[in-house]
């Protein structure tokens, strides 16, 4: 999720710090997609693609057929996806459609002017619960405190920091102390919280080679600080550095870090690095799903395709009809 920060910028700010012409990155990234030059990120059989009535299927990579299935009570959606239409009416009536697509949870990305007691009485109607957030840094002990108070009245697990940016160690070196000491707080408060990547965390070169992803890792307790990992973000960084095969970098980053991965935010990417819904564009995400499951699924699209709607529900049945 961007929610509102220039995580695209970052990344683009990353690569040109290191000489790497955006061109060329995007012909990576084509070249990644199509398996000529670097290995295919989706490994093209993998890939659930829409049929004539917009209803996604799957097709499973050759040799590599599973049978496991998503749990449905674990595939929630990231509310950002819907954002440019969630305001006034809509909002009722965006979590119904939520509702009848088949989830019943969702991650948050702001209260749309209303009060934690009031979201969480629209989604008991529902039966859905609000079992995430996205929530920055907190300015002030009294920030984090209506922070958890909002988190415990819409009964959530898990609360995540969703962007930092920086080219300066110091920074990185302090969010994660400052996350440290916010976690132990929150934690006593019975919520996970944790931290959610994109792709510039893996492409920054903060000197030496060392980047914010080495920082974070190393820096950040993983007693107190889970990892909800961006699979269409952290497959870009793979691509961003290189990577022969950008989803085994993938794997690699989720099953190599110290950290608990607790949650997916599995987001799709077309050849040319543009964002596609589920099922539509090149990530092998059976592939990665065999190497590691987390606690929740959460469907996300930063650009929907067609409508946030269509993103939704195209979402939600690919992740209930893919199987690794």
């Amino acid at each position: 999720m961007c929610f509102g920060f220039d995580a695209k910028g970052s990344l683009n700010r990353s690569l040109e710090k290191k000489g790497v012409d955006r061109r060329n990155f995007i012909r990576g990234a084509l070249a990644a997609g199509a398996g000529v030059g670097l290995a295919s990120i989706g490994a093209a059989p993998a890939v659930a693609h829409p049929d004539h009535k917009g209803k996604p299927g799957h097709h499973g990579k050759p040799g590599h057929k599973g049978n496991r299935p998503v749990p449905p009570g674990q595939i929630s959606i990231q509310m950002y996806t819907l954002r440019s239409i969630m305001a006034g009416e809509n909002i009722d009536a965006n979590f119904a459609k939520l509702a009848r697509y088949g989830y019943d949870r969702v991650e948050l990305a702001g209260l749309y002017g209303r009060t934690a007691k009031d979201i969480r009485k629209t989604l008991n109607r529902l039966g859905i619960r609000a079992s995430s957030s996205h929530e920055g840094i907190s300015a002030t002990p009294a920030d984090l405190d209506i922070k958890i108070s909002n988190a415990l009245t819409l009964c959530q697990t898990y609360m995540n920091v969703p962007y930092l940016a920086s080219d300066n160690a110091d920074d990185w070196y302090r969010w994660a102390d400052q996350m440290n000491a916010e976690a132990a707080v929150v934690r006593r408060a019975g919520i996970k919280y944790g931290y959610h990547n994109h792709a510039h965390e893996f492409t920054t070169d903060l000197g030496g080679g060392l980047t914010p992803w080495d920082i974070f890792t190393s820096r950040l307790d993983p007693k107190l600080v889970h990892l909800e990992v961006d699979l269409y973000w952290v497959v870009t960084g793979g691509v961003g550095v290189g990577a022969a095969d950008p989803v085994q970098f993938a794997i690699d980053t989720i099953q190599e870090a110290p950290q608990e991965v607790l949650q997916y935010h599995v987001k799709d990417r077309e050849p040319s690095g543009d964002f596609a819904d589920l099922g539509t564009g090149t990530i092998d995400f059976p592939r990665i799903f065999r190497a590691h499951q987390p606690k929740e699924y959460i469907v996300e699209n930063d650009q929907p395709d067609v409508t946030p709607l269509q993103t939704a529900e195209v979402g939600y049945r690919y992740l209930r009809s893919v199987r690794f």
